[in-house]
């Protein structure tokens, strides 16, 4: 054998072990671009960029991560006038309840925490219904017939604004910020905001915020 054909099992050995990091090393980048993208798509609501990444595909809605706000209160904002025509094609404003505590919930039929913190909602409103609770449904993206299917399924015992035209929403976003459907607001006696939920609402949250609106007035 000569000297250069001893040579090639070397060069060929050798080639391979030169080739192996190369391929290792891309590992870890392509892992560092994948949990790039999960963070964006994990991000709450914030720019247009950054809703984008949280509407989930096939769904359309935008996610929260049910952070809950609340202010003192000295710090609130309002009386919140809002009013609109429901599905019934009754009038309901929400000035009509001060004096009494209100929660306000952003939904559509197709939103999966919708869905999923519907039965919380009913429950609230059947169980708080004599002790000066209301709840109202607030729906900008459905027609008529998907809206009231999602009632009956449900057996939503509250009213819900037919506000496509957008003018429920936006006087309540002069006030609180909407970041994301669903969004839960609670006024207190006043109409004013007294707490916010972003998402889903866990339903012993929401009825904490509630008995202390009620304990608060009390002591009031």
């Amino acid at each position: 054998m000569s000297a250069s054909e001893g040579r090639r099992p070397r060069a060929r050995t050798g080639a391979a072990r030169a080739g192996a990091p190369r391929a290792v090393r891309r590992v870890p980048v392509l892992a560092a671009v994948m949990a790039t993208g999960l963070v964006g798509v994990l991000a709450g609501c914030g720019s247009a960029d950054e809703s984008a990444s949280n509407d989930v595909v096939g769904q359309n809605y935008q996610s929260g991560d049910g952070s809950t706000k609340t202010w003192a209160a000295g710090d609130r904002e309002g009386p919140v006038a809002l009013s609109g025509t429901d599905y019934e094609g009754q009038a309901q404003d929400v000035a009509a309840w001060q004096g009494d505590v209100v929660v306000l919930n952003t939904w559509y039929a197709a939103c999966p925490p919708c869905r999923a913190e519907a039965p919380d909602l009913v429950a609230l409103a059947n169980d708080y219904a004599d002790r000066g609770v209301h709840v109202l449904g607030l729906n900008s993206r459905d027609e008529a017939g998907a809206a009231e299917a999602f009632q009956r399924t449900f057996e939503i015992p509250y009213p819900s604004i037919d506000d496509r035209s957008g003018a429920a929403v936006a006087a309540l976003q002069g006030i609180v910020p909407l970041n994301a459907v669903p969004t839960t607001v609670v006024l207190d006696r006043d109409g004013k905001v007294a707490a916010r939920i972003v998402g889903l609402a866990d339903g012993s949250t929401l009825r904490t915020l509630v008995d202390d609106l009620l304990d608060e007035s009390v002591a009031s």
